[in-house]
């Protein structure tokens, strides 16, 4: 099932992502890797959600949180790959929850993106993950997670990677040449 027809199925529509608030940007793509930059909750319309878990927000609010962050995540990997189907794999969460000294639960709410993002992508998007709290976040913020996603490369790069290449056409031909010069 294509992943766009999946967001559908579960009644998700993606907000455009935000810029960032600094000299910095949404992704870096080296390779088959696609770093995204760390991003928090808050939806378009809505005032930013900011203070502490276990004291301002309960473990049910904050896994919430999570979850409206990897929709923010997901439509940043949609605004640079511009087709979702493109992500081979999550490979890599880094889930930081801003809580109180007392509070042990980072797993449970950094779930809310886990949870979400195997919804969207099946088993591509089971990851690794690390889940740790933090004392403070930027802006306040209850959660703040960045991912690593493996991508799949455009299709008319795969289809041109999969025509030899005029290098390698030449490299074949002075084999077969070779070959039959060594017959003789």
């Amino acid at each position: 099932m294509k992943t766009e027809q999946r967001l559908k199925e579960l009644g998700i529509e993606l907000s455009k992502p935000t810029s960032p608030m600094a000299n910095y940007v949404n992704a870096v793509r080296t390779g088959n890797l696609l770093y995204l930059a760390g991003k928090g909750p808050g939806l378009p319309g809505k005032s930013l959600p900011t203070g502490k878990v276990g004291r301002d927000f309960t473990l049910e609010q904050a896994y919430g949180f999570a979850r409206e962050t990897g929709l923010n995540l997901i439509a940043v990997m949609k605004d640079e790959l511009g087709d979702l189907d493109r992500v081979k794999r999550i490979v890599k969460m880094l889930g930081m929850v801003n809580a109180t000294s007392e509070f042990s639960s980072q797993p449970e709410v950094i779930n809310g993106c886990s949870d979400l993002f195997v919804e969207v992508f099946g088993d591509r998007g089971r990851h690794a993950r690390s889940a740790v709290g933090m004392g403070s976040l930027p802006r306040g913020i209850p959660v703040e997670i960045e991912v690593i996603v493996e991508i799949e490369d455009a299709p008319a790069r795969r289809a041109a990677a999969a025509k030899p290449s005029a290098k390698r056409k030449v490299a074949a031909k002075a084999q077969k040449k070779s070959a039959k010069k060594r017959k003789k």
